[in-house]
């Protein structure tokens, strides 16, 4: 039986040379990626800024409802296109100021593409899937230990995905690039009774599918941890779940984990994303998670 370890983790992201908190404060965040800076919304930097003035490239500029919108501002040239960062010995990827308030990847996830590396060290026959896959820099981190199965509902962000491993020169990697709803291939890999030895999945707060379906994460996050823990066994390594812009604590996904993984060995943990600032090693939470993992 999985145990549940009630005790929060924080998985910390420092900052590398594609990526650096710079400061945080007054609801906003100054961050560089690579060569460029950016000012963007952050409610949880409920604080002051450390430095007294943020020389930034660009500013996103929310809109005024809750749900969203908003544009970007810039004071200095930037690569309409994009430019290219990395991360680890293999990883590349293009980063791009997109109209959705971020720059083409999570950085924040940088300690989660660790610590599944660490799960499947010394694999090279493992069958993972990434849910939700966005952009594809998760896709890539696993790809070193096996096959890998990408899904996401965006055709755009396949494609990006697609790019980003070409970049990579990651051509020959075992990648399945799949636009499909997270959801019914989840469930269709349950009654082709498919097995894998890692998921991670990072459902957002609402979306569509490419037909038009309905996600709702309260609704639909239940279903999906269900059919996941279908496609895993006692010989598999581990599940890791993000959610983001929530209100809804950690322990609310553990337990959930907790339940749906009782028949496993393992343990189930919870916890907070963050990034450190560059100098003063402030944290800024940005997500919360839940994972369930079976050390040998």
């Amino acid at each position: 039986m999985a145990e549940l370890r009630r005790d929060p983790v924080l998985m910390v992201g420092e900052g590398w040379d594609a990526y650096r908190l710079l400061d945080s404060g007054n609801g906003r965040k100054f961050e560089a990626y690579g060569p460029y800076r950016f000012i963007r919304p952050e409610p949880q930097a409920m604080w002051t800024p450390r430095l007294d003035h943020w020389d930034a490239h660009g500013e996103f500029v929310p809109g005024s409802d809750e749900d969203g919108g908003g544009r970007w501002q810039f004071s200095q040239q930037v690569p309409q296109d994009g430019w290219e960062l990395g991360w680890g010995e293999e990883a590349r990827f293009t980063a791009q100021c997109t109209p959705f308030r971020h720059l083409g990847f999570f950085p924040d996830m940088a300690p989660v593409w660790t610590w599944m590396g660490e799960q499947l060290e010394g694999r090279t026959d493992a069958e993972t899937m990434n849910l939700f896959g966005y952009t594809g820099v998760g896709s890539q981190a696993l790809s070193r230990y096996g096959r890998v199965t990408h899904v996401d509902a965006s055709k755009k962000s396949v494609a990006q995905a697609r790019a980003n491993a070409a970049l990579a020169g990651l051509d020959d990697r075992p990648i399945r690039w799949l636009v499909e709803d997270a959801v019914k291939y989840t469930a269709r890999e349950v009654r082709r009774e498919r097995r894998y030895d890692g998921i991670i999945l990072d459902p957002p707060k609402f979306g569509r599918g490419p037909d038009g379906e309905v996600w709702r994460l309260e609704e639909g996050l239940p279903g999906l941890v269900s059919d996941c823990r279908r496609l895993l066994d006692a010989d598999s390594s581990f599940l890791f779940l993000t959610v983001y812009a929530v209100r809804m604590s950690s322990l609310a996904l553990a337990g959930l984990l907790d339940e749906i993984f009782a028949d496993l060995p393992g343990r189930v943990e919870h916890g907070d994303l963050a990034v450190a600032e560059d100098t003063s090693g402030r944290l800024l939470p940005t997500a919360i998670f839940a994972r369930w993992s079976n050390p040998r």
